[in-house]
């Protein structure tokens, strides 16, 4: 089985809720999935996953600090050609989805589901997130083909 980590923050909810579509689709996808709060996260979380699956809200132009904590505590792990994908919510200018992206993509070397996922508050369409979460799903499972 397909395994696949999404760790996410959330400051008012529209991330999380982001995250639970993601992880229908990817359900939906065949993957296994094991959704984690960034606080409680560790690099153990991300040792058997095929994806490694990443979502901040854009704060003040930045991604939440748990994530960017995260960010380099992962450079520890060997994640170079896992499947990676980032995904947020924004409520004016969104750049915490493409950082998160090409951390993934340039420092770690991962295989990262492109665009990334960036949901303007409120207006999210819920069905994006779980198609987003089937896309990475298939790319999962190409890896290990």
């Amino acid at each position: 089985m397909y395994r696949a980590v999404i760790v996410y923050d959330s400051r008012k909810g529209h991330t999380e809720s982001v995250a639970r579509g993601i992880e229908q689709g990817l359900r939906d996808g065949g993957v296994e999935v094991t959704l984690k709060k960034a606080t409680g996260a560790t690099l153990n979380d991300l040792k058997d996953a095929d994806a490694v699956v990443l979502g901040s809200p854009t704060y003040h132009g930045e991604m939440m600090a748990s994530l960017r904590t995260l960010l380099f505590e992962m450079e520890k792990a060997d994640l170079r050609g896992r499947v990676g994908a980032a995904f947020g919510s924004y409520g004016w200018s969104g750049e915490a989805v493409p950082r998160m992206s090409e951390t993934m993509k340039h420092v770690f070397g991962m295989n990262v589901v492109e665009p990334g996922l960036n949901v303007l508050e409120r207006q999210g369409d819920p069905n994006s997130a779980r198609e987003f979460g089937r896309k990475i799903a298939q790319s999962a499972q190409e890896r290990r083909r």
